[in-house]
């Protein structure tokens, strides 16, 4: 059975601890400080945070496996504010951008349905990158290879959950058999449903073939940073391919029946 993790964003408060256990576990490198000037001071302050509300990482990268977003939704006359907050990962798509792509098969899928990327394996060719339609793969120029979240493949093989799920303090991550998770974020949206929040859906039960880690927003995927329509490039080339065809088809049995006609017609076969 496939493992995955659901994230029910509805009782997640933005405490980055799963951002934390990420880095700690898989001994990632910290964030680079952001250095301000200081007013009338002739030093300079570092800040960890972007601006971008209390956002430290940004996005997620190869040294970044998760990414805590914090998104501020104000009324018109922004005396009103409601705040949402959701953890990111990779989702570990059953049909995989990245996989698909890979030239040497660096990237492969293990028995427990996790995407992994074999560094010893990987050439640093950077296919997989474009080919992720969630932005989650990333270059590391220290090592020459691409990098992102394993679902704790280390852990999960030995009987582990993942580090962010065992860190989360109020159960919004969870890891476990992905039917199963499925069936306690269909038994949650309906709970949400009945409590009045129109807007709540879950998302990765068709996107890109299904995700192995789906999410439950209160409000549109794009609120969250999601594509509402991920598309598989490589899925995207196989339509335009056939199109492709079928009109090099059509305009070649137009251009022979045109032929046919002139023919018939230099025979004097057909009469004005």
């Amino acid at each position: 059975m496939a493992k995955g993790m659901f994230v029910d964003t509805s009782i997640c408060t933005g405490c980055k601890a799963c951002q934390v256990a990420c880095k700690e576990w898989n001994e990632l490198p910290g964030e680079p400080a952001h250095f301000h000037k200081v007013p009338d001071r002739p030093y300079q302050v570092a800040i960890n945070f972007t601006g971008n509300s209390y956002d430290n990482t940004g996005q997620l990268s190869a040294t970044d496996w998760r990414h805590v977003r914090f998104i501020e939704q104000f009324n018109e006359n922004r005396t009103e504010a409601r705040w949402y907050f959701s953890s990111d990962s990779c989702k570990h798509c059953n049909d995989a951008g990245c996989l698909n792509a890979c030239p040497v098969k660096a990237i492969v899928r293990t028995d427990m349905g996790n995407v992994f990327v074999q560094q010893d394996v990987c050439i640093g060719c950077k296919y997989c990158i474009p080919s992720c339609p969630y932005g989650v793969i990333s270059f590391s120029e220290q090592s020459g290879t691409v990098h992102k979240c394993t679902l704790c493949n280390d852990r999960i093989h030995n009987g582990l959950g993942t580090a962010c799920a065992k860190a989360c303090p109020t159960g919004s991550i969870s890891f476990g058999e992905v039917e199963e998770l499925k069936k306690r974020a269909d038994a949650r949206l309906a709970q949400l449903k009945m409590r009045g929040f129109t807007k709540a859906n879950i998302y990765g039960y068709t996107e890109a073939g299904s995700l192995n880690v789906f999410y439950l927003f209160m409000d549109e995927p794009s609120v969250y940073g999601q594509p509402e329509h991920p598309v598989v490039p490589q899925r995207r080339l196989f339509r335009s391919a056939a199109i492709t065809v079928l009109t090099a088809v059509a305009m070649a049995v137009a251009a022979l029946i045109s032929f046919r006609e002139q023919g018939t017609k230099k025979n004097g076969e057909v009469k004005p």
